[in-house]
């Protein structure tokens, strides 16, 4: 039989169509080496492979923009809300038609082209000795000029302090919203610096009588067999703000498929993948992170150990709405 050079164009064509079918290429802005396992078990559970590409938000956000329809990247996931709002804004993401996912990913914690899979909660940490738990019950008492020179925090610009102002904006309005702003920073023990981590240790040392921070940090402390940590965990105390009125502020880790995706089939499979029993028990496992299903029951115990609590249920769009809103008013509060 003899092989035309068309026939063996199409032939090689079609093997290579075969090849790419089983694979998913993932650009992740999420940092974690726990993920690793979840990465893992989708292969094993689906056999489609996973060209993973990692990166700071932006810099992945400008690769897919300037790769445009040719770009090989199928799946986009980030942490906090205001982040995958952005890729929204640019036009990257596709609407997504899953029954599985609308059913499992609660309303508010889902767009039509974007979804979260897992919530982390933004807690006040005081200093035991130096602060009293009923002073700092809501996120407005970190203005109460009863702690002035205590409160220390990471820059106003950093997206987990935005999500937060972009839900006092929405919640209490502008004007209440500065005010919260000029307070804190009237309080200041240090100028801003540092991560959430930093803030806790920082809270331990008495260096701060108060801070914020995302929940996930805690529970790595928590759950540490370091000698220092430990030190650093009998020194604080966490408090649920707002519990009596709109509950504490939550972001998200999530994620969406591009609009040039060029393995649409496999992105899907991979966004309901991660809303499956085995996927969000890996998020609470691995990085101490809560479900975004509220069905999954989780068994850790840093997350035990912090205890229910009532959740800010704001539709995660609305914390992107209010963005650029709260960079401006962190800006004239001097809230660097």
């Amino acid at each position: 039989m003899k092989l035309t050079s068309t026939w063996l164009a199409a032939a090689l064509a079609s093997l290579s169509f075969a090849a790419s079918a089983e694979e998913l290429n993932l650009y992740s802005a999420r940092h974690y080496q726990t993920d690793e396992a979840l990465y893992a078990n989708f292969t094993k559970q689906t056999g489609i492979k996973i060209n993973r590409i990692e990166g700071k938000e932006d810099e992945l956000l400008e690769r897919i923009k300037n790769e445009g329809a040719n770009s090989p990247a199928d799946i986009f996931i980030t942490v906090d809300a205001a982040r995958l709002a952005k890729a929204h804004e640019l036009g990257l993401f596709a609407p997504v038609s899953s029954k599985a996912l609308e059913s499992r990913i609660p309303a508010h914690l889902r767009t039509e082209d974007w979804f979260s899979f897992s919530t982390r909660a933004r807690v006040i940490i005081y200093n035991k000795g130096a602060v009293k738990a009923e002073d700092v019950q809501n996120y407005a008492d970190l203005a109460n000029p009863k702690l002035k020179g205590k409160f220390c925090s990471r820059s106003g610009a950093h997206p987990y302090n935005l999500s937060l102002m972009a839900s006092v904006i929405a919640n209490e309005g502008e004007a209440k919203a500065e005010a919260w702003a000029k307070g804190m920073v009237a309080n200041f023990a240090r100028a801003p610096k540092g991560g959430d981590t930093d803030q806790i240790k920082a809270v331990a040392a008495g260096e701060c009588g108060v801070a914020i921070s995302n929940t996930y940090y805690v529970a790595r402390l928590m759950r540490s067999t370091k000698p220092a940590d430990r030190k650093v965990m009998e020194s604080i105390g966490v408090v649920w703000p707002n519990q009596a009125s709109t509950g504490t502020h939550i972001n998200v880790s999530g994620g969406g498929m591009l609009k040039t995706a060029p393995h649409k089939e496999a992105a899907v499979k991979f966004l309901e993948y991660l809303a499956s029993d085995d996927a969000q028990r890996h998020f609470a496992d691995g990085n101490n992170e809560w479900p975004a299903v509220e069905s999954v029951k989780v068994e850790n115990p840093a997350l035990d150990q912090l205890g229910k609590f009532k959740a800010d249920k704001m539709p995660v769009k609305n914390l992107a709405m209010y963005q650029a809103k709260a960079q401006i008013i962190f800006d004239r509060a001097g809230f660097k």
